[in-house]
């Protein structure tokens, strides 16, 4: 029988989300939208990245949580063809 992770309830794993060293020290956290669907619920995830004042944004199955309040700006924007 295959070894499976015990489920979480949402408030220990959002909990642990959002008091992880990296989160408490102003970095980057991802999630993969999949877990935050099936575990909490993207509206209560995003409600929670909103309450403590952080940006988020969606890529793929991926959101990247910036754990501070510094402003986001993409670095290096997809290029965009002009059709003439």
């Amino acid at each position: 029988m295959t070894d499976l992770i015990p489920p979480q309830s949402p408030d220990t794993w959002l909990s642990a989300a959002f008091s992880s060293t990296t989160a408490t020290s102003g970095g980057v956290i991802k999630r993969r939208l999949s877990d935050i669907d099936r575990i909490v619920g993207r509206d209560r995830f995003l409600g929670e990245v909103r309450e403590r004042g952080f940006q988020a944004i969606e890529n793929g199955d991926t959101i990247i949580v910036f754990c501070n309040h510094a402003p986001v700006k993409l670095a290096a924007p997809r290029a965009v063809a002009l059709h003439g």
